[in-house]
């Protein structure tokens, strides 16, 4: 203890000499994703190491903050990374108990799972539990024996430490496999003893409320959990099979909060778009791709921008993935009748100036979503469709009357998630002859707004690059990390809506798409790629599926 007072005395002295902060970790260990800012080596050799990230800061605790060369470092792996650095002096116990979280990272998940290997040894021979004994309160002791509650914690740890966006804990015939979807891919984590199958499944219903003893009927829940500091929602989900129940798990990290444009990578026309949409007194606004193309998130991003003290806005949601300040959200809950379409009809009465509903799944909820954007509203939506083009056939297809569909639809726009490119290993290429070709068709056939936006991001479209991730540490070998989304939108002009009312047709629509200039998602993907965002091989397997 006295060595580590006086050290602690040592540091502040130092700090105050060279005027840098002190960096006050409070036992706080930095997150893995932290951690990854700066690999183990560089901070072993430059004696520098990542604290915290806050937006586009990192805080680096420095041994010693006055020697240049680990500044110059410091600086040249900032402007690699993108990020601004903000100094603070650390103490050596400090930094070496954050050079030992870069080996700790896996060492957890395998303590855990020898921990449980133990109990489990040790419970061979225990005389057989009485048969009459219920199954459900053998669960619930088995559940609360401290090994099988520590997997589940790390299971959930490493998912949100990982990036994950979804847990799935899946039986099979020998084991029980848990595998992370990470940017959109599914990844095998673990590979756990086939005996505690039941006990995994029974600790994860109990946090969710679920009934553990009713295993032959699919069951839903939702439960939160604060992992390093950040308040995770879970969302679960559970489906019996053959060897079992499966779990699939869905995580909502709160503290990330909701999206910016920026972030989505909405630019160009498409952006336009929307701003010009959102400043409508009324209509409808729509989102359109398969499950899972980050709509909602879309929608989000769109209410961050119209929540505003002076509107009403009430939401109908399925199920509500994150809570928004001054937004009335209500989730449905179709086994006692509260749907999409009867709750339309009461927001109606709540005096709202926006709506958001989760999804239009019927001809009734597309009627009253109609007749909402006709009568003064805002209306943000998804739909699934294809693309762009195919929202107003979808509607008419749903039995809303063609005549309505000019006065209240303002916007519809399509969108696929794509990963990113890994900053830290992407590197820049020749492309080969064909994807060079292909690359040039889109080009070519961009509208003369398209041409002016690459003139601005500095792309020659005569000298075409692309890049490739072949992975590295810092994105898993994957050679990507998150995701960013591409879109294409159609907005409602009189040409349109002429188009409409005479009868429309796909030929038609699409014509007047590119009359408007319409940024194709293939063409906004294309435009990514030579921005370095995201690699041609993945642009061509989302447009393409």
């Amino acid at each position: 203890m006295p060595k580590i007072t006086n050290e602690l005395k040592l540091a502040q002295a130092k700090a105050k000499e060279l005027g840098v902060p002190l960096a006050d970790l409070g036992g706080k260990a930095p997150t893995p994703d932290v951690l990854r800012e700066i690999s183990e080596e560089t901070a072993t050799f430059y004696q520098f190491v990542p604290l915290r990230r806050r937006d586009n800061i990192l805080e680096v605790g420095m041994l010693s903050p006055d020697d240049l060369k680990s500044r110059e470092a410091l600086r040249f792996l900032a402007q690699q990374r993108n990020f601004i650095p903000e100094i603070f002096l650390i103490a050596p116990t400090d930094f070496e108990n954050i050079l030992k979280q870069y080996r700790n990272l896996k060492e957890e998940v395998e303590t855990a799972l020898g921990e449980l290997e133990k109990e489990l040894a040790k419970k061979e021979g225990v005389p057989e539990r009485r048969k009459e004994e219920k199954t459900g309160t053998i669960l619930e002791r088995v559940m609360a024996e401290a090994p099988i509650t520590k997997i589940v914690a790390v299971i959930l740890r490493h998912a949100q430490e990982g990036r994950a966006s979804d847990i799935h804990i899946e039986p099979t015939e020998n084991n029980l496999k848990v595998r992370f979807r990470v940017d959109g891919v599914l990844y095998t984590s673990l590979i756990l003893p086939k005996s505690i199958q039941s006990a995994v499944v029974a600790r994860i219903k109990i946090l969710c409320s679920m009934k553990i003893d009713e295993t032959r009927v699919p069951q839903d829940g939702r439960f939160h959990s604060v992992i390093d500091n950040k308040k995770i929602d879970f969302r679960v989900s559970s489906f019996p099979t053959f060897f079992g129940e499966k779990v699939v798990l869905r995580l909502l990290d709160t503290s990330v909060g909701i999206l910016t444009f920026d972030q989505l990578g909405l630019q160009g026309h498409n952006r336009k778009a929307v701003e010009a949409a959102i400043l409508k007194p009324f209509g409808m606004i729509l989102l359109t791709g398969p499950t899972g193309s980050g709509k909602t998130t879309t929608l989000y991003a769109i209410l961050r921008i119209l929540n505003e003290d002076a509107v009403n806005i009430v939401s109908l949601e399925d199920p509500v993935e994150y809570f928004v300040e001054g937004v009335s959200q209500s989730q449905i809950k179709p086994e006692i009748g509260y749907t999409f379409a009867s709750g339309l009809r009461s927001i109606l009465r709540q005096d709202p100036d926006i709506i958001m509903v989760g999804e239009i799944r019927d001809s009734e909820t597309a009627d009253l979503a109609t007749h909402a954007a006709l009568t003064g509203h805002i209306v943000l939506s998804t739909l699934h469709t294809n693309d762009a083009i195919g929202v107003v056939p979808r509607l008419m297809d749903m039995g809303v009357q063609g005549f309505l569909i000019p006065s209240s639809l303002i916007l519809a726009m399509s969108q696929r998630l794509v990963r990113r490119l890994c900053n830290e290993c992407k590197k820049e290429i020749v492309p080969p002859a064909k994807i060079k070709e292909i690359i040039e068709k889109e080009i070519n056939s961009l509208s003369e707004e398209g041409k002016a936006f690459l003139a601005e991001l500095n792309i020659n479209p005569r000298e075409i690059k692309i890049w490739q991730a072949p992975g590295c540490k810092f994105c898993g070998q994957k050679g990507t990390k998150s995701r960013i989304a591409i879109h294409e939108s159609l907005y409602m002009t009189p040409e349109l809506e002429k188009i409409i009312i005479e009868g429309v047709t796909e030929a038609k629509i699409k014509a007047e798409a590119q009359r408007q200039g319409m940024i194709t998602m293939k063409q906004d993907g294309i435009i990514k790629v030579l921005q370095s965002l995201i690699s041609f091989e993945e642009l061509m397997s989302a447009v393409e599926e």
